[in-house]
């Protein structure tokens, strides 16, 4: 386990103090703990959430995705369209 001093301000004490009492945590180091998660989790290379893959797996399944054989019938496609 690493041990790190943290300067807050005013503010971010707060909101670290909210986290810990609306997640049910021991003290304000699981909650920086628990921050830190929630950002790996959202912002850092999230995985894909099945909700989604289920979605794009039904969208190719309908076939709204087109193919073409070269660049000339894309162009051919857009200019009509």
């Amino acid at each position: 386990m690493v041990q790190a001093i943290v300067n807050l301000g005013e503010r971010e004490d707060r909101l670290l103090t909210i986290v810990k009492g609306k997640f049910g945590l021991k003290n304000k180091s699981d909650a920086v703990n628990f921050v830190i998660g929630k950002y790996e989790e959202e912002l850092l290379e999230p995985e894909l959430r099945p909700e989604y893959v289920q979605k794009i797996r039904n969208i190719e399944k309908k076939g709204k995705f087109t193919s073409y054989k070269n660049l000339s019938e894309l162009r051919k496609e857009i200019e009509n369209a």
